[in-house]
């Protein structure tokens, strides 16, 4: 095989699995670890991904977020998994903040608790809990992100500094030792002042999203309550979460009658 075709099957890797060793191309490719070293040198020079330790990432110029809609023609059934099991946290009467991912929808989508007051920068959280009984939904203002369908700025900020809510669910782009990550700074921003606006923070992220790092950090680990996610991450990443006292649920198994935190 050719050096262009190896990076572009590299290239289609990445856009599954985010991240490659050198081991695993010397495997996939039957090439030695010289060869492969200079085929991530290429690729690092096209700008396609970022070299790391031992292997590489895909750069982030190339990863780009599908409409809401795409988002939501491909919602697998473990996000769906993890929205139900989301759904079970919340009780009647609360005050709750879900941020604009496809994840949180789907929790929103399950919810049977009546009479809540939902904070929301999402156009179709709002709609759907609409329909549902007794909710109090505030919407908050600001600039439209009409492909992605949330409202974002300092006036949605600011909006929010002014709300307190029991829990907040929030979706990811990452997962890392490095902590939570977002492909831009106005969907990370606000996310995270909705962490600090609940007195529980639970993030909903399936496998995928564990072990990797986009553009903008907007929040470290120790400011996780809960996880639920659809298969546990790494024995490594499970020590972390551990270590930073973030309870982990996956969805699909039993649960604790009662969360520890």
């Amino acid at each position: 095989m050719y050096q262009e075709e190896r990076m572009l099957h590299i290239l289609k890797y990445l856009d599954t699995h985010q991240r490659i060793n050198i081991e695993e191309i010397c495997s996939l490719f039957n090439v030695s670890r010289d060869t492969a070293r200079r085929d991530l040198v290429r690729l690092e020079e096209q700008n396609s991904i970022i070299r790391t330790r031992g292997g590489a990432l895909l750069s982030t110029a190339k990863l780009t977020i599908p409409s809401y809609n795409d988002r939501l023609n491909t919602v697998s059934s473990e996000k769906k998994q993890i929205g139900q099991l989301a759904a079970t946290l919340i009780r009647d009467g609360e005050r709750i903040i879900l941020d604009s991912s496809t994840t949180v929808q789907a929790c929103a989508e399950f919810v049977e608790a009546t009479r809540c007051t939902v904070i929301t920068n999402s156009i179709n959280q709002a709609d759907i809990l609409s329909d549902k009984e007794d909710m109090i939904i505030h919407l908050l203002g600001g600039q439209l992100q009409t492909q992605h369908r949330y409202v974002y700025g300092s006036g949605a900020i600011e909006t929010l500094s002014h709300y307190f809510a029991e829990r907040a669910f929030i979706g990811v782009g990452s997962i890392s030792a490095k902590g939570l990550t977002s492909l831009t700074v106005e969907e990370g921003r606000i996310k995270h002042k909705m962490m600090q606006q609940a007195e529980m923070v639970v993030i909903l992220a399936d496998h995928s999203k564990f072990g990797r790092e986009l553009f903008y950090k907007f929040a470290d680990l120790s400011e996780i309550d809960l996880i639920i996610t659809d298969q546990a991450p790494n024995t490594e990443m499970t020590e972390l979460l551990k270590q930073h006292e973030v309870e982990l649920w996956i969805a699909g198994h039993p649960q604790p009658k009662e969360l520890s935190i």
